[in-house]
């Protein structure tokens, strides 16, 4: 039994749900989503959506939690909008941004510049004395964890220092050094 698929979705003031075929799509006041769903039913009633399946079946009672949990993403994001922050540990590595071109200085001979969607803003903090880092937001979940992941990806945290790009609360393993 799916404990995730079995909850009420509450869908909150200004957000609407609209159900085309197999197709949701979410409006809020930061945007609009869609997703394609199959093999479960999609009702919306007095303020929350519900997602039902078939049967009980493997496949169906996986689908079941994972489109639940989908449509709780698209409609929380529509309406509140995600965030994730990495943070640049290491010397000399810096982080700038003009418009939507994230310029990243982690220690090669040049510096990384990304082109980020129009769909997420970003926001590079750097203060005196501590680590920069690089806020991302949108009202995509699923593209807001994949740029961060890739943002991360250009210089992974190493285990000995710490050095390279984490997020921001990430605990690191760290390992012991050579002994004497």
């Amino acid at each position: 039994m799916s404990r995730i698929g079995n909850n009420p979705i509450a869908i909150p003031e200004g957000v609407t749900i609209e159900i085309n075929d197999n197709i949701i799509s979410v409006k809020g006041k930061l945007g609009e989503l869609t997703q394609e769903f199959s093999d479960v039913a999609v009702k919306v009633e007095d303020g929350q959506a519900w997602v039902t399946r078939p049967s009980d079946s493997k496949d169906h009672k996986a689908k079941h939690g994972l489109y639940r949990s989908l449509i709780t993403n698209m409609v929380e994001g529509v309406s509140k909008g995600w965030t994730k922050e990495l943070e640049l540990v290491g010397v000399g590595y810096r982080a700038s941004n003009q418009g939507q071109k994230l310029d990243l200085a982690l220690g090669f001979s040049h510096n990384i510049v990304f082109d980020l969607a129009p769909e997420v803003k970003v926001e590079t903090i750097s203060e005196k004395g501590k680590n920069p880092i690089v806020k991302l937001t949108s009202y995509d979940k699923q593209l807001v964890g994949h740029i961060a992941a890739k943002i991360r990806s250009f210089r992974r945290p190493e285990p000995y220092k710490g050095k390279g790009i984490k997020f921001v609360g990430e605990i690191l393993r760290r390992k012991a050094g050579k002994s004497a």
